[in-house]
This record gives C-alpha cells, sequence and structure tokens, in this order.
C-alpha cells in the first residue's frame, strides 16, 4: 500500500530532457518539437540547474521580428529576441523542487509561480528529474481499493475507540458512514481523509 504523503519522486520523470547553458536557440527549439515539451532545465558543469528555457522564452525572437525600436518595458523581450544561446535566453534562478517534497507542495509552487513543470534538484543543484502538471494528477488514479486501504488504516484505525466508521470509495470520492461519539470530529475526519493523496472528494453519512 501506499502511504500519504506521495512524494515528488514517487510520481515525476527520472529521465529528463535537459539542455546545456550553450546550446543554439535553433537546438532548443528541436529539442523541445522532439520531446514534446514546453520547458527545459538548463544544466551546466556536471549537470547543476542554473535555469529553465521555455517556449515563452523563446517566442519574442519572432514577436520582434518586424517593428521599430522597442519600447523600455520591453526591452528584456527584445534583449531574448536578439539572443541565440541558451544562457541568453533561459529564466535564472530556475524554479526547483527536491525529490522528497510532497505532491502537494509541488503543486503550490507550481500555482505560485505560474509554471507547468519543475526541475527537480538534489541538496546540492544537480538535476536528479523533472515534474510536470500531468504527473502531479496522477495521484487521482490510485485504485480505489488503495484508498480505502489507506484511510481505515491511518484515518479510521486511530480514532476506533470513538466512532463506528467505515468508509466506502468510488471513483475517488469518499463516503463515511456510521457514527461518531463526538460530533465536533466531523470536520477534522473530513480534512483527515481529504489528505489522503488521490481523494477526489468526501461525502459523510452519519448517524
Amino acid at each position: 500500500m501506499s502511504v500519504t504523503p506521495h512524494t515528488v519522486s514517487d510520481v515525476m520523470s527520472h529521465t529528463p530532457v535537459a539542455v546545456g547553458s550553450h546550446a543554439s536557440f535553433r537546438q532548443v527549439v528541436e529539442l523541445m518539437s522532439e520531446s514534446k515539451v514546453s520547458a527545459l532545465p538548463v544544466l551546466a558543469g556536471e549537470g547543476r540547474v542554473v535555469g529553465v528555457v521555455s517556449e515563452a522564452d523563446l517566442l519574442p525572437k519572432e514577436a520582434f521580428r518586424e517593428g521599430g525600436p522597442p519600447a523600455a518595458a520591453q526591452l528584456d523581450e527584445a534583449f531574448k529576441a536578439a539572443a541565440v544561446l541558451v544562457e541568453d535566453l533561459m529564466s535564472s534562478p530556475a524554479v526547483t523542487v527536491h525529490p522528497d517534497a510532497p505532491v502537494a507542495e509541488a503543486a503550490r509552487i507550481m500555482a505560485r509561480k505560474h509554471v507547468k513543470r519543475l526541475p527537480v534538484v538534489n541538496s546540492e543543484g544537480m538535476l536528479e528529474g523533472v515534474v510536470s502538471r500531468g504527473d502531479l494528477l496522477k495521484v487521482f488514479l490510485r485504485p480505489d481499493e488503495d484508498l480505502l486501504s489507506e484511510i481505515r488504516s491511518e484515518v479510521l484505525g486511530p480514532i476506533s475507540p470513538l466512532s463506528k466508521l467505515d468508509a466506502k470509495v468510488e471513483e475517488g470520492v469518499v463516503t463515511l458512514r456510521g457514527s461518531l461519539v463526538d460530533r465536533f470530529m466531523v470536520p477534522i475526519l473530513a480534512n483527515a481523509v481529504r489528505a489522503v493523496e488521490g481523494v477526489v472528494d468526501v461525502r459523510m453519512d452519519l448517524g
């Protein structure tokens, strides 16, 4: 049985596609096209992540193909439009996450930083993988039996002296049935079940 919380290393790609800081504009475009990804970690030295280059970093090349001198607010994009090497295109420092971070932490970082992919690095900043939004959603593919087993052992088991509860899981939706000695525990119980990775929703059918 998988035990909550799942970590980034459980869902990330362990064979990430990356690019060196001295790669050319065309090499990046070709690699993104071949790998069907929208962003690449940028590596220097023995594999330390120094930045990320994304489609958004490449698009100014097309946007500034025509027209006069850029406005002051567009100088950064104009600089990227003139760049031919990754080191001048990339966003740095990279937004990263560690492999032992909970999946929820990676999701929060993505939402806060408005990114779709995160390089996964070790304590020395070396690339170990890449985690995407799609990877994070894999937790919702956990079998219902797996969820039910974890809920019974990790959530309902510890409070068994205070309740006569059982759970049913269908398509990730958990229904708790039975009775509680203390009704004030209802929201606490609901939050504990909702914290199990892969739970879609929690419903109560309590006597």
